[in-house]
């Protein structure tokens, strides 16, 4: 609101000495450090409210209009699947599903892979508000073989919310991989991993990519999971346990018309509503049962959640519903936070919560059929009324998945629980709530002038229903529970109802008023000296010590805001000392923190105490203390170098006290103050209880709490949004205080003094009370003047792109408006406005130190209709009492900057000023007196008075007039004849008109000047309007479009100062020595510069040094390294090597940036660092942080290349716009935008550029002027022509990437199109097909002329074989700026100067001629080349070699490397040096029209242009893509071992395995090749001697095979897909009759393996599990190898164990050498492989049955034969002896 400093309101008590600091008046301040206070703490500004607090009776008003939530806003969600790792399941053909709320989307589906390749990319685009949004979960998970007919069987999924992806850095994970499990089958732990980016991107972020680092890094899995920072990787599963006990409070209501019918025809009067409660967590609902016709629901269930702790999807969305036959609503929502109810810190706990109630708040509470604000109880948006409160409780267990008892499906249980005491949630105690409204005024006349009421409710107390306000009194027994009586308090009738305790029940409204007019918007309420008042009595549970500790956190942290916002703003105005502010803020903050300290511990054994409660606290005081702690320590190291750092840190602190200070368990439910015109709701407020709670301990009691608090009514729900909800609907002065009743003896001690109380009375012997209503007996009056100055930046609010601004002061019941000044967005209004006789009531003292806010709205004035509002601003007034004196240090007031807000937004300043003075006994005499108006042609109005009104002087303003570019169409005619007229402080310049516009846009004088009074101070400068018109036919003028530069500092020449550059011309520096080590040379730069410039270490520099170290440590000890082939390298050998170094690069500046992060960290702990020499400890720290970067072991040795810069984002970004002197102006045209329908946002707006610059200085008769002036060029020297100049432009574009998916397969076909002035290439027939990361390696030659064709956009079109094709999204570039630049942008430098080979020199000149044209161009002395490779320019020696080679590879002399050297250095040379543009390759975000501020992808490019009045250049780079390389991989398996038996004999039951072998190359699995079948092998040993042969297109640069096919049958075009290059191996079990059985397989990876054991025995599944330690090698060097690799396959424990092991040779040829060799496959000619030796036992069945069962049974089963047979002989025996016994028996019985 207000930024500026604000005198006066904070007196010394004696009041004699203001304690305010006037920064302007140095002298003063010196009289104040003599005696005055410590400085540290005296208040120089506040940018925040009004103003700060002194006397205690007002609170700050909030500026911000608007409901920030609710809003829908656009996002767009990537998702990239880049591959899947270590799936569980033996031979699977996964995909992946990608959902996101209910869209789902797939990746192609991969044949027999446990690790699938899929680099698939989808975008999901959505419109909602950010917290329906946030809530939303991704799913991703992965499938197993899903066909058409069967939906497949999901392996494992992963659940997070993307709220917590849009609160991760850069708003993504990128190359991070996800950690799968299955929902269904907690216990089983992993089920594989999918390596994916992840980005949510909401309109207006920009998006950081990372650069591809190489792959080595990310297949470290464990590091690079896809989690938040803190969460740690090993999730485990968790129950959560949500108890649901009982509701209160729901509204009367019903949904079905059914219901009133019944009721009519049956009278039954039932509770008519059935309420259920739903809860949402992690994708999951879970539902309570449904308590039929009920009010007071009593539940007593639990809901169980299952799912990883901790979760990653932070909300539970808890709902009260009503069941209905026809459709189920919503009666009120509440989202519980689970980073609120948890901390995971040493000492954290789990998330727990209750048993508490939490109130939930949603539409109003009378019953309509159609209820408008119903998405408010869906939780969208501010709730404007109490809905219900629910008591609940929330618990979290860990499982131990080892434990047999648990099941292990995570499907949602419900169960019941038993109910819970009364006191559980604490005591219920009788609360108060007091009332007062002071004033009602800006009443919106659109609500008619019919009787208006205000009510206020808390909780369901004092709501009104049907015109009766019913207050439930809670009966005092059964613990303040039992049934309510229900009395009814008619409208002010004088016969109130008294409950048992002869104590007045509640009075919940205001009496009915007719409002009266103010102006012709607004009415106010004539309440005068007679205030309505309003009481409620409630019942609630006493939690009031959570809202104590969240008030007194909420007051450290208001009380740190406002002095973080003062330091800023005494850093923004320029004045002195802002250390000492922040260390006054910083001493007040950890007196704040120990004072918490001291408070917070109280009430410990206070019922309903949960553990929640107890953590909390605990959690609380220890980062309280440690923020004290920390603030304590910073305070000693704040210096004037390190204010900026501190505020950093400070508002980090912020936060924290902020998140602390969100208490998750409610108490007392929040105020509503509604009002209500003739009986229906208008408009609503809502006032937290906790900051109007009372408390005995000024520190707990809430902000506003006993004060006048200025609130702006809103209007509810979705209405609220956009310019409705910005008109002011109401302003109350209320005053407010809550408490417990037995508190109630001082609670009208804040109201303003002097009135007496009108109670209804009951009769002597009542006892008191609470008013009614107060009657102020004093009042005072006060004359009230406003000095309006002026305005900048204001709204746009016409559709030329201008507004009639005037401004509206209110100010108590009275309003004034300034007069419209026409067509400007900075109005000077300079006017004096007087409000006589403006009645305050309360005493003169407090009225002084506190008096009321002043509102300030600014209209734009349409001829017909209403004004326009354009933003609003607060002020409070300097007010001088009629005993005081006017005159300084307090009177008269200056002027200061108010900040307006439209909305949420800001709409520009204002400059004002007001006092507040009062009319004494003498009357008006006694006043400062008013000039009267000075201006005749102003009529009446009165100027702003000189003491004022600020100090001006003379100054000259020069503009440079360059010319106009893209002018759009004004009301359809084309622009013709266009002028510039520029416009400050009422003078101006009219510029050259251009006579035709089409032919030339430049103008014909360049620069013209014009002389204006300015205020001294630079702060105060108005705005400068650039307006440009088009001059038609007959006189008319047209408004092309306009721009106000708002600050014209920059423009500011400051004449050089002889001591600023102290280069003496008489001493050499030497800058750049020569040096035989390339890393030294760059490495000597830094150390010089340090000796001869600042200590500042540049990072750049620093990394070049860095570099150039490692290169130095490579030549040390190149063992293996090859000579580089020159003859190999090409452009894109540089380009690699260049996104290397930047990776490299980036990746230690984040190094170094953690790294003085945890400096700064150890700084606040230890304390004892000295701070000055912190910056250059963190600068050699940086240093050694790189060092150690170089010398990474694992680090492929890199040889020497020659570079170019690659820049991660525009060129533009990295040299200013290339602004050095020629600016650009956007102008504008149309309406602002609206956030509403954000169609009219500012780049719809801009109807062309104006190009030139402005030069003011003050004019002063000593003007010394430089000879060498050219006069008619002012201070605007050396600056080309701007004639049109024909160029030849050449476009090289290498790549885009991460394109916005255009086609429904979410793909797109891209291809480059080209547009510079008329000229359009569309390079359609070379469409790169299915491709969303395209690379194109192509150069365009354009030709254009300057002025003309300025604007160079390079856009990808999506290719299409029907329709038009789509725009995927463009990127322009300003080419004029570059090639005017000082910085050189027509042709990057490169590193070396070179005159063959793949670093050859592309510009016509030569190094030696540019920098000679440079010297003569900037009139410096030189070059002058010396002996021995020395070149002085000015003061300045560079060095570097002479010799160069040729073709032919002879050495010549040269000193081109000398002055290359110069221009690479050129931004050290005094007083006209500029970083030169170096070769380069920039990354540009592409957009699209319609998404304006999202990405759609990015394309890597640079652009040369040569004039054509030059030397002809070169023919173009050559940067056509690498084409892969033919390649022939041979694979010859021998044998295999030791591989698992899976078949039984059917004869014999012996175990033996049908062996075979399968391969192929991955992402060519239909290219599959078996070998022959082993049969019948006994022991696993299978003999092959088969031969595979694998020819592949390789990319050598990217190490990627390249493979081009149809997607499918009905495909246009072959798709070219990049997989990496990796082997697979399986060994399977052949079947005749079922299908073939997978035992085990081995992928290795071409460029990485293990090299092969030389033995079977030496073959372990150490090869594969920990392959991170075994050397590895590369076939692309080896060629050619052969052993021994386990095949390896997982067991029922998802462990791997090893199936068997294979010996194989590779060996790889180019394909020239397989075509000179060629081979058969299998064991065919040419080059036949002999026949294996196998045992014959694998055919014996069929041919010798004899011979086979003898091998058998005399061989294998010798013993088991022994055995059997002796067996059989015996059963033989045995059986003999039972079949002869019995007549054996008989015999010798009968002895027969």
């Amino acid at each position: 609101m207000k930024r500026s400093k604000h005198r006066g309101h904070k007196e010394d008590r004696n009041g004699d000495e203001p304690a305010i600091l006037e920064t302007e008046d140095l002298d003063r301040q010196g009289m104040f450090m003599g005696g005055g206070p410590d400085p540290d703490t005296i208040s120089l500004a506040s940018v925040t409210a009004v103003t700060t607090n002194v006397s205690n009776k007002r609170s700050k008003p909030d500026i911000k209009m608007e409901p920030s939530s609710g809003r829908p806003v656009d996002y767009q969600i990537s998702v990239t699947v880049i591959e899947a790792r270590q799936l569980i399941g033996l031979n699977m053909d996964p995909m992946v599903c990608v959902e996101i709320g209910d869209d789902k989307k797939y990746t192609s589906m991969k044949e027999s892979t446990n690790c699938p390749y899929y680099n698939e990319y989808f975008v999901f685009d959505f419109h909602v508000p950010p917290d329906v949004m946030f809530d939303k979960i991704l799913k991703l998970s992965v499938i197993h073989s899903k066909n058409l007919l069967r939906s497949g069987t999901l392996v494992g999924s992963f659940k997070l919310d993307v709220g917590t992806i849009y609160s991760n850095p850069e708003h993504q994970f990128y190359h991070k991989w996800a950690l799968l499990s299955d929902p269904e089958d907690i216990s089983a732990g992993c089920k594989g991993y999918i390596k994916c980016d992840v980005t949510v991107v909401a309109k207006g972020d920009t998006i950081k990519t990372p650069h591809k680092a190489n792959e080595s890094d990310e297949d470290d899995i464990e590091g690079n999971l896809l989690i938040p920072e803190g969460v740690p990787a090993e999730r485990q599963w968790a129950r959560y346990y949500l108890k649901i006990y009982r509701a209160e409070g729901l509204p009367r209501m019903n949904t079905s018309i059914m219901a009133n019918v019944k009721k009519a025809f049956i009278g039954e009067n039932k509770d008519l509503v059935d309420p259920y409660v739903q809860v949402l967590f992690a994708g999951q609902k879970g539902k309570t049962s449904v308590q039929k016709s009920c009010y007071e629901p009593i539940w007593n269930e639990q809901i169980v959640f299952t799912e990883m702790f901790p979760p990653l999807c932070k909300r539970m969305k808890i709902q009260i519903r009503d069941s209905d036959k026809v459709n189920d609503v919503a009666i009120g929502t509440h989202f519980l936070d689970l980073r609120n109810i948890s901390n995971d810190g040493d000492k954290g706990f789990l998330p727990t919560l209750g048993p508490a109630w939490v109130n939930m708040y949603g539409s109003t509470r009378t019953y309509t059929l159609m209820d408008e604000y119903q998405e408010l109880n869906e939780g969208l948006g501010e709730g404007v009324s109490f809905r219900a409160r629910l008591l609940l409780n929330l618990g979290v267990e860990i499982l131990d998945p080892s434990s047999p008892e648990i099941t292990s499906s995570t499907d949602v249980q419900l169960e019941g629980v038993s109910n819970i005491s009364e006191t559980a949630t604490g005591k219920v105690e009788e609360f108060f709530l007091f009332g007062s409204f002071l004033e009602a005024t800006m009443i919106d006349r659109k609500i008619g002038d019919k009787p208006i009421n205000f009510e206020v409710t808390i909780g369901y107390y004092g709501n009104e229903i049907d015109g009766m306000a019913k207050p439930k009194m809670k009966g005092k027994k059964g613990g303040g529970d039992g049934e309510e009586e229900e009395t009814e308090l008619i409208h002010n009738s004088s016969d109130e109802e008294m409950d048992d305790d002869r104590d007045l029940s509640s009075v919940a409204t205001t009496p009915p008023m007719k409002p009266v007019i103010t102006d012709r918007n607004y009415f106010h309420l004539p309440y005068f000296e007679r205030k309505p008042c309003i009481y409620i009595k409630s019942w609630w549970q006493d939690q009031r010590r959570r809202l104590y500790n969240a008030n007194i956190i909420d007051n450290v942290a208001d009380k740190l805001e406002d002095g973080l916002n003062d330091v800023q703003e005494i850093i923004k105005t320029e004045k002195t000392y802002p250390e000492r502010r922040l260390r006054g803020v910083l001493e007040e903050l950890s007196q704040g923190c120990s004072q918490f300290l001291a408070l917070a511990n109280k009430d410990q054994n206070q019922s309903g105490r949960t553990k929640l409660d107890r953590e909390r606290v605990k959690l609380c005081m220890a980062e309280m203390e440690s923020i004290g702690q920390q603030a304590k320590t910073m305070r000693t190291q704040v210096k004037k170098s390190t204010v900026r750092d501190k505020i950093k840190l400070a508002q980090n602190f912020l936060t924290k006290l902020r998140f602390l200070a969100d208490e998750p368990q409610h108490s007392v439910p929040d105020v509503f103050i509604w009002m209500i015109s003739n009986g229906k709701r208008i408009a609503y407020a809502r006032v937290p209880s906790k900051d109007i709670l009372y408390s005995g301990v000024e520190e707990e009691t809430g902000k506003d709490c006993g004060k006048v608090k200025t609130i702006f009514l809103r209007i509810p729900g979705k209405k609220g949004f956009g310019p409705a909800g910005w008109t002011v609907q109401s302003k109350i002065e209320i005053y407010l205080w809550l408490g417990l009743t037995k508190q109630r003896k001082d609670y009208l001690n804040g109201l303003p003094n002097g009135f007496e109380e009108n109670k209804l009375s009951k009769g002597p012997g009542m006892p008191c009370s609470p008013p009614i209503s107060l009657t102020y007996m004093m009042k005072q009056i006060f004359q009230l003047r406003v000095h309006m100055y002026q305005a900048r930046s204001l709204f746009a609010a016409d559709s030329t792109g201008l507004s009639d601004p005037f401004a509206r002061v209110f100010f108590s019941t009275q309003s004034q408006v300034t007069e419209v000044l026409a067509e400007t967005l900075c109005p000077t209004w300079d006017q004096l406005m007087v409000f006589e006789n403006v009645e305050l009531f309360g005493e003169a003292t407090e009225l002084r130190d506190d008096p009321p806010i002043i509102v300030i709205e600014i209209y734009d004035q349409d001829t017909v209709g209403k004004a326009e509002f354009m933003g609003r601003t607060f002020a409070k007034p300097v007010v001088k009492m009629a005993d005081e004196h006017y005159g300084p240090p307090r009177f008269p007031p200056q002027l200061e900057y108010y900040q307006i807000y439209r909305g949420n937004c800001t709409a520009g300043e204002m400059l004002a000023a007001f006092e507040l003075l009062q009319i004494g006994p003498n009357g008006k005499a006694d006043l400062p007196p008013i000039d009267g108006p000075t201006d005749m042609e102003r009529g009446p109005i009165l100027p702003v008075p000189l003491g004022i009104r600020p100090v001006l002087s003379k100054y000259r303003i020069e503009v440079l007039f360059w010319g106009l570019r893209d002018l759009k169409r004004v009301n359809l005619a084309q622009v013709d004849r266009p002028r510039v007229d520029i416009e400050c402080a009422g003078k101006g310049v009219q510029s050259a008109l251009i006579p035709n516009y089409k032919k030339n846009p430049n103008f014909s004088t360049l620069v013209k000047w014009f002389e204006v009074d300015l205020p001294e101070n630079e702060l105060l400068h108005p705005p400068l309007n650039i307006r440009v018109v088009d001059c038609r036919a007959f006189g008319r003028y047209t408004l092309v479009g306009s721009n106000a530069v708002t600050s014209l500092r920059k423009f500011i020449y400051r004449a050089t100062d002889k001591q600023a550059n102290n280069w003496t011309a008489t001493e050499e520096i030497v800058v750049v020595s020569l040096d035989p080590e390339p890393g030294y040379k760059k490495m000597e730069t830094v150390v010089k510069l340090g000796s001869c410039s600042d200590a500042v270490v540049k990072v750049e520099d620093d990394d070049k040094e860095g570099k150039g170290k490692k290169k130095k440590r490579k030549k040390g000890d190149e063992v293996e390294e090859e000579e580089l082939d020159e003859s190999m390298l090409d452009w894109w050998s540089k380009y690699f090597a260049s996104i290397e170094t930047l990776t490299e690069i980036l990746k230690s500046q984040e190094a170094a940036l953690s790294d003085s992060e945890d400096k700064d960290d150890m700084d606040i702990a230890d304390g004892d660092i000295r701070p000055d020499e912190a910056p250059v400890k963190s600068a050699k720290r940086g240093k050694g942080k790189k060092k150690k970067a170089g010398l990474d072991p694992f680090e492929k040795k890199k040889p020497k290349l020659d570079e170019l810069k690659v820049y991660p984002k525009e060129l533009e970004s990295e040299f200013d716009n290339f602004e050095d002197w020629l600016h650009s102006f956007n102008l504008f045209r149309g309406k602002g935008g609206d956030d509403e329908d954000q169609t009219g946002s500012d780049e719809d707006r801009i109807v062309g550029k104006f190009k030139g610059s402005m030069c003011m200085y003050k004019v002063s008769d000593d003007m010394s002027r430089d000879m060498s002036f050219e006069s008619n060029m002012g201070m605007f020297q050396n600056i080309p022509h701007n004639d049109p100049i024909n160029i030849l432009v050449r476009i090289y574009v290498i790549r885009a990437t991460d394109l916005h998916p255009a086609d429904i397969n979410g793909k797109a076909d891209p291809y480059i199109a080209i547009k510079l002035g008329k000229t359009e290439i569309k390079d359609k027939e070379n469409y790169i097909s299915k491709q969303l990361n395209p690379l194109f390696g192509k150069s365009f030659d354009v030709e254009a002329t300057f002025p003309m064709d300025s604007t160079l956009t390079v856009s990808i079109y999506d290719w299409d074989l029907v329709g038009t094709d789509d725009l995927i999204g463009e990127t322009k570039l300003d080419l004029e700026n570059r090639f005017y630049s000082k910085h050189r942008a027509t042709c990057g430098v490169t590193s070396n100067y070179a005159i063959h080979g793949y670093n050859v020199w592309r510009d016509p000149m030569k190094p030696t001629q540019i920098l000679a044209k440079l010297c003569k161009d900037g009139k410096l002395d030189g070059p002058h080349y010396g002996p021995a490779g020395r070149v002085k320019v000015e003061n300045r020696v560079f060095m570097a070699p002479t010799e160069i080679e040729d073709e032919n590879g002879l050495k010549r002399q040269t000193d081109e490397h000398v002055a290359l050297t110069v221009l690479k250095h050129w931004e050290e040379i005094p007083k006209i040096g500029c970083k030169l543009v170096p070769e380069h390759v920039e990354t540009r975000p592409l957009l699209h029209p319609d998404k304006p501020g999202i990405e759609q992808g990015r394309i890597e490019m640079w652009v040369d242009m040569f004039p054509k009045d030059m030397t002809a250049p070169g023919p173009a780079l050559d940067i056509s893509p690498r084409r892969p390389k033919k390649f022939e991989l041979r694979v010859i398996v021998w044998n295999t071992d030791e591989v698992v038996l899976e078949d039984d004999d059917i004869f014999t039951g012996e175990k033996s395995s049908d062996i075979f072998v399968r391969g192929w190359l991955k992402g060519q699995q239909e290219d599959k090749q078996d070998t022959d079948v082993h049969y019948h092998s006994i022991t696993g040993e299978g003999n092959f001697n088969w031969r595979f042969v694998y020819p592949f297109d390789y990319l050598m640069a990217e190490e990627k095979i390249v493979i081009s096919k149809k997607e499918s049958m009905f495909a246009w075009d072959e798709t070219e897909y990049k997989i990496p290059a990796r082997l697979n191996l399986q060994v399977w079990d052949a079947d005749h009759f079922s299908a073939d059985d997978f035992l085990g397989a081995i992928e290795l990876d071409l460029n990485r393996f293990p090299r092969g054991a030389k033995t079977a025995k030496q073959c372990t599944i150490e090869m594969v599990t920990n392959e991170g330690e075994m050397p590895t090698i590369s076939i692309f060097k080896q060629k050619r190898i052969k052993g021994w690799w386990p095949f390896v396959a997982r067991n029922e424990d998802d462990e791997f164990e090893l199936t068997g092991k294979v010996e194989a040779e590779l060996h790889l040829l180019t394909g020239e050498e397989a075509e000179r060799s060629p081979v058969g496959e299998g064991r065919n000619e040419p080059d036949p492989l002999e026949k294996p030796n196998r045992p014959d036992t694998s055919l014996m069945w069929f041919l010798a049955p004899l011979k086979a069962v003898k091998l058998f049974l005399c061989h294998q089963y010798k013993w088991l034969t022994i055995k059997i047979v002796a067996s059989l002989l015996l059963l033989a025996m045995l059986a003999l002896f039972l079949y002869s016994m019995p007549g054996f028996m008989v015999k010798k019985m009968l002895g027969a």
